[in-house]
């Protein structure tokens, strides 16, 4: 840890994110970044001491300005490290012959049901050695950090086996001990029937509660438990068995929902209590007036969307409805293979009619209360990490408007420099 504070003083438009109440921005208030003109930050071991204007920090710390590292921002855009609150990032392969399928005509359902999809990765990544997996994942998290995002989420779910979702999450394990980005673990035993489970999905159900759940929670792999909930993969009733279970085993609930067709997985996770929904391309207003109400937070994937030709969620629906939202890349190798939040970003203000202020909101403080760090992530508030990052850019509707471009300059993660732009 950087034992020198660090003075980071003339930051054209400093984006802090500060919450006006305590959990999620929702309505009006995810349009409010507590911008600050002319920004500055005084940092200590890893930590924000001070935020305010340049002149303002420049008085206060006139008598310890020698003992600091000062950097100047030149004008520069500050935001919050980015934050990816859903990704499915411990695989083996690809499934690029996939991408050619659909745009020949073939669903993602179709292509799954086949043996494609789901199926194929668990394959590759039950055949993948442990190294091999670090290695690939390593190489994906030091991509993230390059595109300004400094905490994910990661998944397993490509095991199907308690043997192979235990090598994904001992990876996620390593990972996070050993690389500068912060990765909070994710059970997701429920992310498919396996085919020698066909006509027999109780019995699987049976062995992803009475043996999986207990191994996860013995060598503690996992903070949530994801499911799943779709036609033809795991239905409302199997869902909510396997939510309970991880409930009470001290997992948090997440549930895929409505993805593909409507199954009332959004009015589950209201019922379960579950801390975020994911996808929601297909939920009713029913579905999203009980995720209003139980303050489920929508975790969006249009890039997800994109990728497989469909229709993005009614992001504008459920803001308007009081759904907090946040958004996420979903990388993994079929549906999203994208390790680009600012693309994210983009795309959220292009398909789904964020403003660029909501974007960056649900990016950053949104997308940490759907990890459950906001107390430590996700702005730039005093006695919270210094995970931050400098954009090359000078305002934060610079960074929806030029799309398709990697606009990061500089990042710290807990104070200290992992990419360098100065350099």
């Amino acid at each position: 840890m950087n034992s020198r504070p660090i003075w980071i003083h003339h930051i054209g438009q400093l984006a802090t994110l500060k919450p006006l109440r305590t959990g999620p921005k929702i309505g009006m208030d995810m349009s409010d970044l507590g911008l600050i003109e002319d920004g500055s930050l005084w940092i200590e071991k890893g930590k924000i001491e001070a935020v305010g204007k340049t002149a303002q920090l420049k008085r206060v710390y006139a008598g310890r300005m020698s003992e600091a590292e000062v950097i100047d921002a030149g004008g520069r855009l500050m935001t919050p490290g980015l934050i990816d609150p859903h990704t499915h990032l411990v695989y083996g392969g690809t499934r690029e012959e996939e991408f050619e399928m659909r745009l020949q005509g073939a669903s993602y359902m179709e292509i799954m049901n086949a043996g494609g999809g789901i199926h194929a990765t668990a394959k590759k990544t039950a055949a993948a050695s442990f190294t091999t997996l670090l290695n690939e994942a390593k190489n994906r998290l030091n991509q993230f950090l390059l595109h300004g995002v400094t905490t994910i989420e990661g998944k397993s779910g490509y095991g199907m086996s308690l043997e192979t979702e235990l090598k994904q999450l001992r990876v996620m394990r390593e990972l996070n001990e050993n690389h500068p980005i912060d990765i909070v673990p994710t059970f997701m035993g429920a992310h498919a029937i396996p085919k020698s489970y066909t006509g027999r999905e109780e019995e699987f159900v049976e062995e992803i509660i009475e043996s999986m759940i207990p191994a996860v929670q013995e060598e503690g792999l996992a903070e949530f438990i994801d499911v799943f909930c779709e036609k033809d993969v795991f239905s409302i009733e199997h869902s909510k068995q396997i939510l309970e279970a991880g409930k009470a085993a001290g997992l948090i609930p997440k549930i895929h929902a409505d993805e593909i067709v409507s199954t009332g997985g959004a009015e589950l996770s209201a019922q379960i209590g579950a801390i975020s929904a994911e996808h929601l391309l297909k939920t009713s207003i029913d579905g999203i007036k009980a995720m209003a109400d139980a303050g489920v937070i929508a975790c969006l994937l249009p890039a997800t969307a994109l990728f497989l030709g469909e229709e993005p969620a009614n992001a504008r629906k459920m803001i308007d409805m009081g759904v907090p939202i946040a958004v996420s890349t979903d990388c993994n190798p079929g549906s999203s293979p994208t390790v680009s939040m600012p693309l994210v970003m983009n795309l959220a203000c292009l398909m789904m009619k964020m403003t660029p202020a909501e974007a960056l909101t649900a990016a950053t403080y949104n997308a940490a209360c759907a990890i459950n760090r906001e107390a430590q992530l996700g702005s730039i508030e005093i006695g919270k990490q210094a995970d931050l990052v400098l954009w090359k850019i000078g305002s934060y509707q610079e960074l929806q408007y030029l799309f398709g471009v990697n606009h990061t300059h500089t990042v710290w993660k807990k104070g200290e420099l992992v990419v360098n732009g100065f350099s």
